[in-house]
């Protein structure tokens, strides 16, 4: 229900209903037959209904939000465990690689040799997001315990 909200009041169609309505509620309460005016200037009421409903949009808009962080977070953390996987399984393809060249005598470049050492030994993802934190020292705080129980 938020989200329908949320939507509606961040569209065109809701612009121009209030501007209707607040320009009609003014020409009403400045024009019309005195005894029908229920709400003369400075229209105390339409500034009541106005800031009451400011609040409430912001709160449908903040639980929008809130809900489309808790999404984006799944998502994130999602990524992070596919990402976690992929890296594994690359690691043991470089391996089995290693060793098919290895068993049909074919030998590497010396620039490969030393670069697919490196690239076949597993990453150690706690390590990795410290250096993370300490060249970036801006990050976000939970993403330190976040990422340490995600490799645990």
């Amino acid at each position: 229900m938020s989200d329908a909200i949320s939507r509606f009041a961040g569209s065109l169609w809701f612009v121009l209903c209030h501007l209707t309505v607040f320009v009609a509620w003014a020409l009403w309460n400045a024009t019309g037959p005195s005894h029908l005016r229920f709400d003369p200037y400075p229209y105390g009421l339409l500034t009541f209904i106005v800031s009451l409903e400011g609040v409430l949009i912001a709160t449908f808009v903040l639980i929008t939000q809130n809900r489309m962080a808790a999404q984006s977070d799944r998502r994130d953390h999602l990524n992070l465990q596919v990402d976690l996987l992929a890296e594994q399984e690359m690691t043991l393809m470089l391996r089995m690689l290693r060793r098919i060249s290895e068993t049909l005598q074919i030998e590497p470049e010396a620039g490969e040799q030393a670069r697919a050492q490196t690239l076949a030994e597993e990453t150690n993802v706690y390590e990795l997001m410290q250096t993370l934190d300490k060249a970036l020292p801006d990050s976000s705080e939970g993403t330190s315990e976040e990422t340490r129980a995600t490799s645990q």
